[in-house]
């Protein structure tokens, strides 16, 4: 006998892989209906009578679900898609959707189309009725005009649009350049989807790493223990997160549930600076950074981004899991930069703390 999300949801709780937690349950039920939805009439519709059931069809609100950081949003949606037995679905973080509607948009401009966003919006029309964002943001007023646009298309197909976000509607793209253009979208939103708070006290993502040691030295030993916090954070999954930066992209190679994982190398080797730093800070809560060397004059640059990268870490509040060749205090005792670099030693000190960050 099919279970419905909440007998899902439920066992998991017996079964003891989660925490009960009245929020979380309370959305469910909406969930339950956009899933039965999509798997008895969501399937794209095909052939001569396409166009005159599309018409007649009658699409479900989508939902936009917000909440403070930690809550467990990412994790709900995640059992829902899981749940949704449909091949005209897709699950993607909203930096990564966006990354490829830009780099659509960028393939027909070459082909010399008028409007570079239709043939991109056709695109996910065709295969997808039920579309599932994590982390909704917006910070840059081209992607400001991009998703109101972009959305308006979607919405007229009858595309069912679940998404997560740590703001409400109204506070998206808040402050922003010529923000009055962006205010019809979100009207938008309340007008096509059902905006639920998910008012959880518990900050899971806090719970899981309170108490717990984060910085763990040799790094060499310390791969099975970063593997389990891995692990317990994100479920062990994970794909590549692409962010824009400046009209390029900064790579990061694991992301999954509001965490991100690289190694050192990865993200300081590599000729990123502050912008690349701080766009990585606000994707994630909790980066894993792996294989801190020793740090000297002969990897004098790497070091530089390093410190550049823990700044921009600590102002955002990020937490961070780290493993490296030896304590903080230890890590760059010598050379031109040693004595500046106490200042990031100390931040990683405190960054070590219980309580510490906003997850």
């Amino acid at each position: 006998m099919r279970q419905t999300l909440t007998e899902i949801y439920d066992a998991k709780v017996t079964a003891g892989s989660l925490r009960a937690d009245p929020a979380q349950h309370g959305v469910l039920p909406v969930l339950e209906e956009l899933r039965v939805w999509a798997e008895s009439r969501g399937a794209r519709k095909t052939g001569l009578l396409k166009g005159l059931f599309r018409k007649a069809e009658p699409v479900p609100k989508g939902l936009y679900l917000w909440g403070g950081v930690g809550r467990g949003k990412s994790m709900v949606m995640d059992l829902f898609i899981a749940c949704t037995h449909t091949p005209a679905k897709r699950r993607v973080h909203f930096h990564a959707f966006m990354q490829d509607i830009h780099k659509g948009m960028h393939a027909a401009r070459k082909k010399g189309v008028d409007d570079a966003l239709e043939p991109v919006a056709e695109a996910i029309i065709r295969e997808v009725r039920l579309l599932a964002f994590d982390e909704m943001q917006i910070t840059d007023i081209t992607d400001a005009m991009i998703v109101g646009r972009l959305f308006e298309k979607l919405f007229a197909a009858g595309v069912v649009v679940v998404t997560t976000s740590n703001r409400v509607p109204e506070d998206l793209y808040k402050d922003g350049l010529n923000r009055a253009l962006f205010l019809p979208f979100i009207d938008q939103l309340r007008d096509q989807m059902q905006v639920v708070h998910l008012e959880s006290p518990n900050d899971y993502r806090q719970h899981r790493l309170e108490g717990a040691q984060v910085y763990f030295h040799p790094a060499g030993k310390a791969r099975d223990k970063i593997n389990a916090i891995w692990t317990d954070l994100t479920g062990g999954g994970g794909e590549v997160l692409r962010l824009p930066v400046n009209g390029r992209e900064v790579e990061l190679p694991r992301f999954a549930n509001g965490v991100g994982r690289a190694s050192f190398w990865e993200l300081c080797a590599r000729p990123l600076g502050p912008a690349d730093y701080l766009a990585i800070a606000q994707a994630v809560r909790v980066l894993v950074l792996e294989d801190i060397p020793q740090l000297s004059a002969s990897n004098y640059n790497e070091a530089k981004r390093f410190v550049t990268l823990i700044d921009a870490l600590y102002e955002a509040r990020v937490r961070l899991v780290a493993s490296a060749a030896d304590a903080p205090e230890r890590l760059y005792i010598e050379g031109a930069g040693s004595f500046e670099f106490e200042r990031t030693a100390s931040r990683l000190r405190e960054m070590q703390a219980e309580g510490w960050g906003k997850l």
